[in-house]
């Protein structure tokens, strides 16, 4: 038995045999050509048309392209599709250009969406690129104006950790020498720490992203770390040289949590709670 409704959401459920193969089944439909499976079987793999498989949004169910490679590099009605796509290959170029220049940092400090997240800004920045026909815009030229910088501004890596919602105090960056300070941080009043997190470590960075090259070079700051509790201290963090190269300038912090055992520091949760952002573009 089949239950749909005219929308551009469809529930469908029942028990039944799909394509010969008997099984309890339901899933949503979000597009034509992409469905949800919510059932207690999961099915994985290919059957005729359609392709099953498991994300971490769940187990998903598409239908195959009936478009041919070809078709889409060479028949002039999927013009737009061919200037889409250089874009997007822009796009997702520029984004794994930054994740690689802060690697470092984000490795214990990045959501699994990241990937995802970024590829879209990257999309956003790359659209203020308002000299370039279609499909030759880009993030290069994009990034060169303030608009497009801003996009970059308040990148949170771990959405689970933003830093707004952590670091209660103002801090202020020096884009001519990367220093970045926080006056009078108390630790217990001015971070919203998680349970059991006996002592945090602040890092800062500055770097020279080059989109239009692809070189970059980020210096990292000293690390300041500080017991959880009502002590004030001026938190001031100094790359440990200026960056090579021109570019984008961008300017980083990163808070870590851990917990004390046994005169040892460990991270708390594998770096689940720690925060890094970018503070300020340039």
């Amino acid at each position: 038995m089949f239950i749909m409704e005219k929308s551009a959401e469809m529930e469908v459920s029942g028990s039944d045999y799909l394509q010969g193969i008997p099984a309890y089944y339901s899933f949503t439909q979000k597009s034509k050509i992409m469905a949800r499976q919510n059932g207690i079987i999961k099915i994985d793999g290919t059957l005729e048309n359609l392709t099953f498989y498991k994300t971490q949004d769940g187990n998903l169910v598409k239908t195959k392209s009936g478009v041919s490679a070809d078709r889409i590099a060479n028949d002039p009605n999927f013009q737009r599709t061919r200037e889409n796509g250089v874009e997007f290959g822009n796009a997702a170029t520029a984004g794994k250009l930054l994740r690689d220049s802060v690697r470092n940092l984000m490795m214990n400090a990045s959501d699994n969406r990241i990937t995802s997240r970024i590829t879209q800004v990257m999309t956003d920045i790359k659209n203020m690129d308002t000299t370039s026909v279609r499909g030759k815009r880009t993030v290069a030229v994009g990034i060169g104006v303030a608009a497009g910088r801003a996009l970059l501004k308040g990148l949170n890596f771990n959405d689970s950790a933003i830093l707004g919602a952590i670091l209660y105090k103002p801090y202020v960056v020096n884009t001519t020498t990367g220093v970045i300070t926080i006056a009078g941080l108390v630790p217990q009043t001015d971070i919203a720490y998680p349970t059991g997190a006996t002592h945090l470590s602040l890092t800062g960075a500055m770097g020279n992203v080059n989109f239009a090259t692809g070189i970059w070079d980020v210096r990292l700051t000293n690390i300041q770390n500080l017991a959880i509790n009502t002590t004030s201290t001026a938190v001031t963090l100094t790359p440990t040289a200026l960056p090579a190269g021109t570019g984008t300038k961008l300017f980083l912090i990163k808070i870590e949590f851990f917990q004390l055992l046994n005169a040892v520091q460990y991270p708390l949760k594998s770096g689940a709670y720690n925060t890094l952002a970018i503070i300020e573009t340039a």
